[in-house]
């Protein structure tokens, strides 16, 4: 597993060089994490792993901060991300708990995955991300951006 693990953040270093950065621009060694920015979007992405009883598994999670909770109209804040949730393929909207924050997410088990699905998954990632914090924002005006 561990293997596998390595190889996935080769990948996804190989990734950070494809869209012209470094991992030294983007690695953070305490986070064991890669940032960046794309358009307005700040990407995050790590490999975490899941303990069970009897093994583990390891999961690529790809998150950007889209938006905040907005104080008022939140009825029709949460339906629309219900909404985008089912019509936008490939990303997920979360809070976390205790959390105003809104995210884009995508996640993943690691296994099987190779180079061209991981760099499909974090530029699909990072696509939905820039355009939903400015259409959120802009719907939203409440809503403070991410």
């Amino acid at each position: 597993m561990e293997n596998q693990k390595a190889n996935v953040e080769a990948m996804i270093d190989a990734y950070v060089k494809e869209i012209g950065l470094t991992k030294e621009q983007t690695y953070n060694t305490e986070k064991k994490a890669w940032y960046w920015v794309k358009g307005s979007a700040r990407i995050e992405v790590f490999i975490q792993e899941i303990n069970f009883d009897t093994h583990a598994r390891h999961y690529l999670r790809i998150f950007s901060p889209i938006i905040k909770v907005p104080e008022n109209n939140q009825a029709n804040f949460y339906k629309k991300l219900l909404e985008i949730n089912d019509s936008k393929l490939g990303v997920k909207l979360t809070l976390l708990p205790g959390s105003t924050q809104v995210y884009a997410t995508f996640e993943r088990d690691i296994k099987g995955i190779d180079y061209e699905e991981l760099a499909t998954c974090i530029a699909d990632l990072e696509w939905w991300a820039d355009e939903l914090d400015d259409e959120l924002a802009a719907e939203f005006s409440g809503g403070q951006p991410a």
